[in-house]
């Protein structure tokens, strides 16, 4: 027998209906009294109230015990689920049947010191490109990692993370440096005021090891070797805008060996005797100088000196057999018994640019004039059409490719069809 309470909550329904509803009411406030005390309440309650009000959308329809299997089944978080989405760039879903993938990694020299600006290079990166595409990632550092470093770098990216220490012998400063005459070089630096120069605090000594250990023995590291390709990433960098291609497949496919995005001068004063050692490795191996070289980018008097513009190498996407070859080999080598890294300051930048320009074809060298991108006070800004696609966040009137001590106009001026959108 109906009550005049029943006959106005359910004027309509039959007793089945009637059950079936009471059942799925019922259901539901279990289902949220058990999510609102589980360790993931919030991410769960969410789900569940979005669930519920599309539930409730359709008042017509009435959940049966299939229906309800559903709900259930889509509030369990995934795997995926499990870490909080990043914010970063409008990621799109990587797609898992792309043909290809280059055999490459994303490389990164920091210490445990660096945590804060290694999160911001990594999380910015993987939104912007690598959360599609998953390369591995691989740090280096000349002391062992702490737990606590990679604890925060692994929850960072779904990609295969690697951490290796830096082999003492290609880190210090080789025993058969004369100390007095590195020390005299370091002094006079410091009396011109350049940055990393002189005295013999462990950080500017620190810096030489990095130049030196980044132009001639990173590529050999035993987590770089299974590597052809790599993109170099800093601490405390910044990337502007979404890349929704694969860099690393675009140089494999076009012939290229190095890829930059900022070129600028060396300060002359740290590299007082390099360009003269270059010229004499030169006419020792004359056999090395690529017959479509480009001279034109480091120098204005067909070589008879060098006038400092190199990439500026905080940021580089290259082939590391270029590195490995027989003549980038013999000309480090050249370069290291000079002992050039520590009498001045040779920088990996010039060594790397130099060895670019006069080993590779020009068409091997390419800008990425895609890819914003921010080091210190200088940054790439994509121009036109790049920058609308990319959904960049930089100013594209506020770029060092148009300042005046830009050496970019130095590469443009090697093909003459090179256009600036």
């Amino acid at each position: 027998m109906q009550t005049p309470f029943q006959n106005m909550i359910f004027p309509t329904l039959t007793a089945a209906h009637r059950r079936s509803i009471m059942i799925a009411f019922i259901t539901v406030l279990c289902v949220y009294y058990f999510v609102t005390i589980s360790p993931e309440g919030g991410y769960l309650s969410s789900k569940f109230l979005s669930t519920k009000q599309s539930i409730s959308k359709d008042s017509a329809s009435v959940l049966n015990a299939a229906q309800m299997e559903e709900t259930l089944f889509d509030l369990a978080p995934s795997s995926a689920e499990s870490k909080p989405p990043h914010s970063l760039g409008n990621i799109i879903p990587h797609d898992s049947s792309t043909p290809h993938r280059a055999n490459a990694t994303l490389v990164m020299l920091a210490r445990n010191t660096d945590i804060a600006g290694v999160i911001w290079s990594v999380e910015q990166l993987e939104a912007k490109f690598n959360r599609k595409f998953n390369y591995p990632w691989v740090f280096l550092n000349d002391e062992p990692f702490s737990y606590e470093f990679k604890r925060r770098v692994k929850v960072l990216t779904n990609a295969d993370v690697s951490f290796g220490l830096i082999p003492h012998e290609t880190w210090v400063q080789p025993s058969w440096i004369d100390e007095e005459r590195a020390r005299r070089g370091r002094n006079m630096l410091t009396k011109e005021g350049v940055i990393y120069g002189g005295c013999a605090s462990s950080l500017v000594i620190s810096y030489r090891n990095m130049c030196r250990f980044n132009s001639g023995f990173f590529f050999h590291h035993e987590l770089l070797t299974p590597y052809k390709w790599y993109w170099r990433v800093e601490p405390d960098v910044r990337f502007y805008c979404d890349l929704e291609y694969d860099p690393f497949v675009f140089m494999e496919n076009h012939d290229k060996i190095y890829g930059f995005t900022i070129s600028m001068p060396e300060l002359e004063s740290t590299i007082t005797s390099l360009w003269s050692v270059v010229k004499e490795f030169i006419s020792d191996h004359p056999e090395y100088l690529s017959p479509n070289n480009s001279m034109d980018f480091i120098s204005e008097d067909a070589g008879d000196s060098y006038n400092t513009c190199h990439f500026w190498s905080n940021f580089e996407i290259a082939d590391m057999d270029f590195w490995r070859s027989e003549a980038y080999t013999k000309f480090f080598n050249y370069l290291e018994n000079t002992g050039g890294f520590y009498y001045e300051r040779w920088g990996d930048a010039p060594v790397h640019s130099i060895a670019a320009a006069l080993f590779a074809r020009k068409d091997q060298l390419h800008f990425f004039k895609d890819i914003g991108y921010k080091h210190a006070e200088f940054s790439h800004c994509p121009q036109g059409r790049q920058w609308r696609e990319g959904h960049c966040s930089c100013n594209p009137n506020d770029s060092f490719d148009f300042a005046q001590n830009s050496c970019l106009r130095h590469f443009m001026r090697l093909d003459d069809g090179w256009i600036f959108n």
